[in-house]
């Protein structure tokens, strides 16, 4: 029997409930499926935080790295300043592992109602690979003014006479500025797990970005598309740019397979993807370093006005389990979890309120735990 240990960070307000129900139906997956799962839980999250003042340590990412995946369940607290948390926990560790692609799967289930007219099952089908590292969220960014960091003030003034022709007055005006960036190996790396990925679906790759207007970063962003999309000459490519594809994803979503896009705009486009797959409540996402640790959540935030109500929608974090064990080898119970959500859905007895009904948490939990265990 195959044997895994897998760090568990349950986190803040629902987290801890929607965890405990991904690892029920897990646990079931490896009865049904012959392998068994350690799971090694650790606190951090507001409470450790408010408690001791800490994070997340360094000595604790060490120790995660002797695994090769994390399931999380949320993070974020109303008693913790805004990004404190999500900085401090979740973006330290997917900068410390490298995990530099967030997946999206955005997939309607049957049973579930989109708000597109006339979409079914068979139109919404796709999967959104994110740059997770670079970008505009590296953090490169402050503000300046004549008062205060002159000498910035000053690089950003001249920056816009010589582009633009424009004059800021620095000795009357603050500033702020965020400088996105990208590089040839991250951007290489990402591009070339869609195309894999794209390989093994219906062979086409849509690229997403702004390069008609910020067009020394996303222009570089193509160069690299296309360099790589020669060593691909059976998958079909297009190119898009942002404001496009919201469009289309409402429009005609059943033209998309795979996209690849940085990291802010997959940020944006990803949201507007678990909408018209049905809610929050159903979207699972990946933070994956194909070489190394990954780590999987529910896409939502901790919702702590719910916490401890037995009332939220565990769904998202059981199918994010799905990519879990996907990623760690165990196909067929991935794909067995996936089917028994949906078979959990189109029954559509035992459901949240976010989906129109009055089960527990717990309930659906216990139902879709029973479905792997009976499709074995």
């Amino acid at each position: 029997m195959a044997q895994y240990k897998i760090p568990v960070i349950p986190g803040d307000g629902i987290g801890p409930e929607i965890i405990a129900e991904g690892k029920k139906v897990l646990d079931a997956a490896g009865e049904a499926y012959g392998f068994d799962i350690g799971w090694i839980e650790y606190p951090h999250g507001a409470e450790h935080y408010l408690k001791t003042g800490e994070l997340i340590s360094e000595d604790t990412l060490k120790e995660l790295s002797g695994y090769d995946a994390i399931y999380l369940g949320s993070v974020g607290d109303p008693r913790v300043p805004p990004g404190v948390l999500e900085q401090g926990i979740l973006l330290a560790a997917r900068f410390y592992f490298d995990q530099y692609i967030n997946l999206r799967p955005v997939k309607l289930l049957r049973g579930v109602d989109t708000p597109l007219k006339d979409k079914t099952s068979e139109d919404i089908d796709f999967v959104v690979v994110r740059e997770n590292t670079e970008d505009l969220y590296v953090g490169v960014g402050g503000r300046a003014c004549a008062g205060k960091s002159r000498g910035t003030a000053e690089i950003v003034r001249n920056l816009y006479h010589v582009k633009f022709g424009l004059d800021i007055e620095t000795d009357a005006d603050e500033i702020a500025y965020q400088i996105g960036m990208i590089s040839r190996q991250g951007t290489e790396r990402v591009i070339r797990y869609a195309f894999e990925l794209a390989s093994t679906r219906e062979k086409k790759l849509s690229s997403v970005d702004k390069a008609n207007v910020m067009t020394d970063i996303y222009g570089f962003w193509r160069e690299v598309f296309t360099s790589v999309a020669g060593e691909y000459p059976n998958i079909e490519t297009d190119f898009n740019f942002v404001d496009a594809i919201c469009m289309w994803f409402v429009k005609n979503p059943e033209w998309f397979d795979v996209l690849v896009t940085p990291n802010m705009f997959g940020d944006i486009i990803t949201d507007l993807g678990a909408m018209i797959q049905g809610g929050l409540g159903l979207a699972p996402g990946g933070n994956i370093n194909p070489d190394g640790v990954s780590m999987f959540e529910p896409i939502h935030g901790s919702a702590p006005k719910h916490r401890g109500q037995n009332k939220v929608n565990p769904i998202a974090t059981i199918w994010a389990g799905a990519l879990l064990i996907e990623q760690l080898g165990e196909r067929d119970a991935a794909n067995t979890i996936v089917g028994a959500i949906e078979s959990n859905l189109l029954r559509g007895d035992v459901k949240t309120y976010d989906l129109g009904g009055s089960s527990r948490t717990t309930d659906v939990g216990d139902d879709i735990a029973r479905r792997v265990a009976q499709a074995r």
